[in-house]
């Protein structure tokens, strides 16, 4: 476990609901803080971008922390995330790619697609994402700069 990860805050809209709760419980049991943001009914509809919008207010204030974002198809989560400047989203549907993502451009919020992906592959890439450091190195710290 990356001991750097202050706390891990999760949310999702209605579509993500089960996968959002899955995650919950494996991230806990592998020790980490959990901080679920909401939507906890499936049958209540929730627009993605108030979720995205829900969690940069929580993560505005902690850069330790990181965020696992859900939605039915993961981009428009990661889109709406990303229009916050503290924000570094990316959809990932492989552990490989949460690791690349995190080293090449530190990113700080996983999207996930819950109608796409294995939960035990969502898992698996949860861990990658929070166990991948990011690659601190002169051209990678400028390009980040340069969205941030």
């Amino acid at each position: 476990m990356n001991k750097t990860v202050s706390k891990v805050y999760i949310a999702s809209d209605h579509r993500g609901v089960g996968l959002k709760l899955y995650l919950i419980e494996m991230l806990a049991a592998a020790g980490y803080m959990v901080v679920n943001l909401g939507v906890d009914d499936p049958n209540i509809s929730a627009d993605f971008p108030d979720v995205a919008a829900t969690m940069a207010d929580a993560m505005a204030d902690d850069k330790n922390a990181r965020g696992i974002l859900i939605c039915g198809t993961g981009a428009g989560i990661m889109i709406a995330a990303n229009r916050y400047r503290h924000i570094r989203a990316s959809r990932c549907d492989r552990p490989d790619q949460a690791r690349d993502d995190r080293f090449h451009d530190d990113i700080n919020v996983l999207a996930l697609a819950a109608d796409d992906i294995d939960i035990e592959v969502a898992f698996l890439c949860a861990q990658a994402f929070l166990e991948s450091p990011f690659d601190d190195c002169e051209r990678r710290v400028r390009r980040i700069e340069k969205i941030s």
